[in-house]
């Protein structure tokens, strides 16, 4: 494994340097935060963030999160006989003026209240967009989606430019789900090949139906936080399921602040995996 430290007004800014100078993707590398970045007062104490990205083939075993080391069993010993107390004589018992035994009260011991779990709220995507790529967007799917027999409305929004935001909505969405989102996935990947093939310029295209990614990473961020406490309780790296390129991002940025943890990937897709490891 090799490394190199990169610094940057903020992590984000440290960890793309990081990522340009070694000509790789977030998915390749490991990145672990050395410093954060200090704002300061007026400039004055600022100091920039420090990351350490580490890079390189890494061979772990993959290791099960949910198995705990069981302890081990004692042996059972025959209990010793106590020994004879010799006879004491009995002392004459002096009574004491009684006296009313003072309670104590106990304060009862106050829970830690921790919020309940917000359903996730999607963001407003503005109005729908009819430019050329949005057609072209249209024009695919609706075919792709007769082909398939199924019944839905495209909605396309450009929430920032170069990315397009698709979303089906009707009846039949599992469907288009499909286990895990692969169908899903494989809808967006062809809806972007499609596009990016005719016209000029490059465009991201994201396609959702039943709010189904945030769903999906609202899961994932969960799964990720869980790993992590597991990680830093028993030091020792868990290997995570065999993830998409979009998932394992997900991890990722859900852990790049996590203290005492490092991501990485191994394999190759479709088996790529997450690597969540200890960090002293």
């Amino acid at each position: 494994m090799s490394y190199i430290d990169v610094t940057g007004k903020t992590e984000e800014e440290a960890i793309a340097r990081g990522l340009s100078q070694l000509n790789m993707e977030r998915d390749d590398v490991s990145v672990e935060i050395l410093e954060r970045a200090k704002s300061g007062f007026l400039g004055i104490g600022s100091a920039p963030a420090k990351v350490r990205v580490t890079y390189g083939d890494e061979e772990e075993k993959p290791v099960a999160p949910e198995i705990v080391p069981a302890k081990p069993k004692m042996e059972s010993r025959p209990a010793a006989k106590p020994a004879a107390k010799p006879a004491v004589k009995p002392v004459p018992r002096v009574e004491k003026p009684t006296e009313e035994p003072v309670q104590k009260t106990r304060e009862p011991a106050v829970k830690e209240e921790r919020p309940a779990p917000t359903q996730y709220v999607s963001k407003p995507l503005g109005e729908e967009v009819q430019d050329e790529k949005a057609e072209a967007i249209r024009t695919f799917l609706s075919g792709l989606l007769e082909k398939m027999e199924v019944e839905s409305q495209i909605r396309v929004y450009q929430p920032e430019k170069g990315r397009y935001q698709v979303i089906l909505e009707g009846s039949g969405m599992g469907q288009i789900i499909g286990r895990r989102g692969e169908t899903l996935d494989a809808i967006q990947q062809l809806t972007g090949y499609c596009v990016n093939r005719a016209g000029t310029g490059r465009v991201r295209v994201a396609v959702d139906a039943e709010n189904y990614r945030a769903k999906r990473e609202e899961s994932l961020d969960h799964l990720a936080r869980k790993v992590a406490a597991k990680v830093v309780k028993y030091r020792r790296s868990v290997t995570l399921e065999p993830m998409n390129a979009y998932e394992r991002h997900i991890i990722h940025a859900a852990l790049q602040d996590e203290p005492n943890v490092a991501t990485g990937s191994i394999g190759s897709d479709p088996n790529r995996r997450v690597v969540v490891s200890y960090v002293r």
